[in-house]
């Protein structure tokens, strides 16, 4: 298990990743060729995977995120040390906080 901030991500075997996030079309990358996991509202900062791979977004704020690597990659962002990732899946989540009656996403 990763994590960064307020991101976490977390290895899945290719067999436990659903079927649509294998078979979707990717998010694009960004202007910079990344495949961003999550950008700071406040700051405009990313958390962003840098190498070749697919992300599929989740449906729902809630939904994880599905990453496939199949050369591995490393996490970036400003304010934080790189991740390297190896080759595989991975379920990506942003942290998440309870208010009264309901979960929302952590705002960075």
């Amino acid at each position: 298990m990763y994590r960064q901030g307020d991101i976490l991500i977390m290895p899945v075997r290719e067999e436990a990743v659903p079927t649509p996030a294998r078979t979707a079309p990717s998010a694009p990358p960004d202007a910079r060729g990344r495949l961003v996991l999550a950008l700071g509202e406040a700051t405009g900062h990313a958390h962003a995977v840098v190498g070749t791979g697919t992300l599929v977004r989740g449906l729902r704020p809630m939904d994880p995120h599905f990453l496939h690597l199949p050369s591995g990659g490393r996490v970036v962002h400003e304010e934080h040390a790189a991740i390297p990732l190896p080759k595989g899946w991975y379920a990506v989540r942003r942290q998440r906080e309870y208010i009264p009656g309901a979960f929302r996403v952590v705002a960075d």
